[in-house]
């Protein structure tokens, strides 16, 4: 007699584990759109809506239309204009602020080899005790420190920023002017940045780590 096996379904394979999350690529690239948005309308302010340059236009502007208008008037428009531009960037400051908690939270739920802190460890401790692959070691845990210096940068640029948005309060007033600079130091440290990650980017997508964008959009 015959024995009938049962059929065995076959097992479901696991799917792969995604080295970028779903959050943390939503959260890269909003961020990505939040600060390009904040430093054009700083670029904005500085060119083409800069209170000066418009109060001079509109004044001319008006005299050949018959209209005359005083330097005051004339400044008053400009700067109206320039403190439209500005509230942009003060919502994009918020918004900023928002991701930057969103991120700090986000670290507490990440998977625990997705971790910010521990792939810094991980890195250093490889640095520390690799020796046939010094290089990649290196490169490995520079770009940690690199990544750790923007957050860091991150946490300046949104802390000084809410405090220049919330001036009027009393014991912030006399801070204004070393926050301002401080604030606007760290753009420019934020901008270099943005130009390392780009050159990083373009490089690594020619030698070793080609589909990093793709793996940023889909999760690698």
């Amino acid at each position: 007699m015959a024995i009938i096996e049962p059929v065995r379904e076959e097992a479901e394979l696991p799917h792969p584990k995604k080295k970028y999350s779903a959050t943390l690529r939503l959260w890269h690239w909003a961020n990505a759109i939040v600060i390009t948005g904040s430093l054009l309308t700083v670029l904005s302010n500085s060119t083409i809506t800069n209170g000066r340059k418009v109060s001079s236009l509109v004044q001319n502007e008006l005299q050949h239309s018959g209209v005359t208008l005083t330097n005051d008037q004339a400044r008053q428009a400009g700067h109206a204009l320039s403190d439209s531009v500005w509230d942009v960037h003060v919502y994009f400051g918020y918004c900023l602020a928002g991701l930057l908690l969103f991120r700090l939270i986000l670290e507490f739920f990440q998977l625990a080899d997705q971790k910010f802190i521990r792939q810094l460890k991980k890195a250093y401790a490889c640095f520390k005790s690799t020796k046939a692959d010094r290089e990649l070691a290196i490169h490995e845990l520079t770009v940690k420190i690199i990544y750790s210096i923007f957050y860091l940068l991150l946490i300046i640029m949104v802390v000084t920023g809410l405090s220049l948005a919330f001036e009027d309060v009393a014991f912030l007033k006399p801070m204004r002017h070393t926050v301002k600079d401080v604030h606007g130091f760290c753009m420019y440290l934020i901008l270099a940045f943005i130009v390392v990650h780009l050159a990083g980017v373009f490089l690594a997508e020619r030698k070793r780590s080609k589909g990093i964008v793709s793996d940023m959009i889909n999760g690698g």
